[in-house]
């Protein structure tokens, strides 16, 4: 498959004080190295500060790496002139976890849509603004309604079409559907699929929901500590997880037959501590099935 995004040896520090005023260094990001293809789905999945979003955002330049490189369609990010970074930015977009916060009060559905368009003419933006918003679901006088006016299914649709009107190479799904209703979340994974197949889009897709990973992801990286610890298939991670955190993560998922569940919680690993040394090495242990294992 073509490449698109590849990310080498990122690292994000955060500094801050603390309240004695001595400075402190958190990593949410630590040497990871990953790819994504064109037209795929990477799934991301890792427990709560694992460094998933910290990740995503940094391909976006939405963060700064303390270390490492992106490249966007074989070119290093960082090398590029202002217009290229500009260029290249635009043909990366996101869609963020909270529809509430996400929007500007202020502006109607078509006017958000319509603000990533500045170079077109008025008409040509209202056209296509209006184009997009009828594929995500959002028709006739509502195009013209304050968020407020809309429930939180529906203002994701409107931060979905804002992020694919300008039909870009990628985007970064940051828990598009965590804040939604179960019944909710299903239609927008399926309004994603459709646009990906529709204008060819790769998705970076942190979720902290297995089953949705599960269902719309190609392949599943997943990450603990800020270190990726698995790279893998989606059907294969979860039908033969390899490192202890991934076993641990799923065994933690809902499972409906009592039976099973008990036998996931019994495995040796479930309830092992897990330890990540700065020695390590990465095993292929299936096509495509990359695991961290630790030296001793």
């Amino acid at each position: 498959m073509e490449e698109l995004i590849r990310v080498e040896h990122a690292s994000k520090t955060f500094r801050s004080k603390n309240w004695r005023g001595v400075l402190q260094e958190v990593r949410a990001v630590e040497d990871v190295s990953l790819t994504i293809h064109r037209g795929e789905t990477l799934g991301l999945v890792g427990e709560s500060g694992s460094g998933k979003t910290t990740l995503g955002r940094s391909m976006l330049h939405l963060e700064q790496l303390t270390s490492g490189k992106v490249y966007f369609e074989g070119k290093d990010l960082a090398t590029l002139s202002k217009s290229e970074q500009k260029a290249a930015y635009q043909a990366m977009q996101v869609i963020f976890q909270d529809p509430y916060s996400s929007l500007n009060p202020r502006m109607t559905a078509l006017e958000l849509v319509m603000e990533p368009l500045l170079t077109d003419s008025k008409e040509a933006a209202t056209a296509k603004a209006k184009e997009i918003l009828a594929i995500v679901g959002i028709t006739g006088e509502d195009v013209h309604k304050l968020p407020r006016s809309f429930s939180g299914g529906q203002r994701q649709r409107i931060g979905i079409a804002r992020a694919v009107v300008n039909r870009p190479a990628f985007v970064l799904c940051d828990e598009p559907t965590s804040a939604l209703d179960v019944s909710i979340q299903a239609q927008i994974i399926q309004l994603l699929l459709q646009l990906q197949k529709e204008f060819s889009l790769s998705y970076l897709f942190i979720s902290h929901d297995l089953s949705v990973i599960r269902h719309i992801s190609d392949r599943t990286a997943v990450m603990y500590q800020g270190k990726l610890v698995e790279l893998a298939p989606t059907a294969q991670l979860f039908e033969n997880p390899q490192h202890p955190y991934t076993k641990k993560l799923l065994a933690a998922a809902p499972i409906a037959d009592p039976v099973l569940a008990r036998a996931a919680m019994i495995q040796p690993e479930i309830n092992q501590s897990i330890q990540l040394s700065a020695h390590f090495e990465w095993i292929e242990v299936a096509e495509g099935h990359y695991v961290r294992r630790e030296k001793q």
